[in-house]
């Protein structure tokens, strides 16, 4: 389960690296600077906060800890171009179909031209037309360093202080012989982005971009599934050696130090949110500093990523003999993670995968609804932490062989404790679906294996 990137930056309950929040801050307020964001893993991806970083020596159980190397293998252009050619058979096929797809900065303009760009006023930003090479556009002054971010020979085109971007881009489809029709535009535009290309372009209707984008990034490649699969490793590498250093007395920072330093060993970025005893009952955390104690559970969500592809994964433990009644909750867990992995084929709903999952928790004897599993089973994942489709009840989204999700049910109990279990998964062309982590928590005893 991840949160937002503001509500970490706001949160006490959620820390990183020392060193990283400065540099969150900067990329934020920095007009055009490459967006740091796209990078990380989920919305925790780069989970800085107030920190607590100890410094000083990392336990011996860090010393495993090294950089992937030549693990990584990088997007290369010509997938990146792939990805275009298959955005423009969507769009061509839809019914009614595409004129053109319309991105500002964000992890769609990534995931398709491999430039990384800060949001700001100033918007900068691609289109795709239904036929024929994409445009890029940008600031006049920005021109220069955004030519540097090009991978491959695009056209790009300027708007200056007193223009209107939208008029640029407008003029620019006139040229390619579209002049009406039908524009998407990608989820995370600003309005004040939309505005202006409506105001512009007033012979065209403008429409989610959703069924293109989603149509393309719903559905990761082998490679992209591989880049996955380093990132949900290197999360539980990190892991194993923080829960093998936890002692009690640590406050929530003193293990968000060490987790994140970890990711930081390993040539990482990556944090997470901690939470202790019966603070854990509240899933996205608390301002309120807590303490690792005996019998108690802490609770570890974080991540981080590998080419900007994340990972998300929660694991539990207690210190010294765990409660029956938190044991139980764990093995109900379990059940219900294993029962959304079967249930999880291609084929069948989204909404089904969260069925099967709370039928698994309402069978250990829990109340049914949102009672005590309080959220949906899970989100999609790849480029962004949270990315459409959901596992959410209710929801009729058909799923594929290719989609990835976290698969993340949790029993929160109020004032007493909270147990989530979180991995990651993809569906595949036969059966159940698949690990992206290297296996679910073994007990509370191991969280990691």
């Amino acid at each position: 389960m991840s949160i937002s990137r503001r509500k970490l930056l706001q949160s006490g309950a959620v820390a990183g690296a020392a060193g990283l929040l400065p540099g969150l801050l900067a990329d934020a307020s920095a007009e055009g600077r490459a967006e740091r964001e796209l990078a990380p893993a989920s919305d925790l991806a780069q989970r800085g906060g107030q920190g607590g970083g100890q410094g000083g020596p990392l336990p011996a159980a860090f010393d495993s800890l090294k950089p992937l190397g030549d693990r990584v293998k990088p997007i290369p252009n010509e997938e990146f171009k792939g990805r275009i050619a298959h955005a423009q058979r969507l769009m061509a096929e839809l019914k009614p179909d595409f004129t053109a797809l319309y991105m500002a900065p964000g992890t769609s303009l990534y995931y398709f031209t491999g430039i990384r760009w800060g949001t700001s006023e100033r918007v900068a930003g691609a289109v795709i037309p239904r036929m024929g090479e994409p445009l890029l556009f940008c600031p006049g002054f920005e021109e220069s360093r955004f030519r540097e971010l090009v991978r491959w020979p695009m056209e790009v085109r300027v708007w200056q202080e007193d223009e209107n971007p939208g008029e640029l881009v407008v003029k620019w489809l006139g040229e390619k012989g579209f002049r009406t029709g039908r524009i998407g535009i990608e989820e995370v535009t600003r309005f004040a982005y939309y505005d202006k290309l409506r105001h512009a372009g007033t012979g065209f209707e403008y429409v989610s971009g959703d069924p293109v984008t989603v149509g393309c990034r719903g559905r990761k490649s082998e490679h992209e599934l591989e880049l996955m699969r380093l990132a949900c490793a290197a999360t539980i590498d990190c892991y194993r050696a923080v829960f093998a250093s936890v002692t009690e007395g640590m406050t929530q920072y003193d293990v968000l130090d060490l987790l994140s330093r970890g990711f930081q060993r390993m040539g990482l970025s990556g944090g997470g949110l901690v939470l202790v005893g019966k603070w854990a009952a509240q899933p996205h955390g608390t301002t309120i500093p807590q303490k690792l104690m005996e019998g108690q559970v802490l609770l570890i969500d974080g991540g981080t990523s590998v080419e900007g592809y994340q990972s998300d994964v929660t694991r539990c433990t207690v210190l010294g003999k765990a409660p029956d009644k938190i044991q139980k909750a764990f093995e109900t867990l379990s059940k219900a993670q294993r029962a959304a992995l079967d249930a999880a084929r291609r084929g069948r709903l989204t909404g089904s995968v969260d069925d099967a999952a709370r039928a698994a928790v309402a069978a250990g004897g829990y109340p049914g609804g949102y009672k005590v599993f309080a959220h949906r089973l899970g989100h999609g994942i790849g480029l962004d932490g949270h990315e459409s489709p959901y596992l959410v009840r209710g929801s009729k989204d058909v799923l594929e062989a290719g989609m990835t999700f976290s698969n993340e049910p949790g029993i929160y109990i109020a004032e007493d404790f909270g147990l989530r279990l979180e991995d990651d998964m993809v569906v595949m062309p036969e059966g159940p679906a698949q690990l992206l982590t290297p296996s679910f928590s073994v007990s509370l005893e191991k969280p990691v294996g």
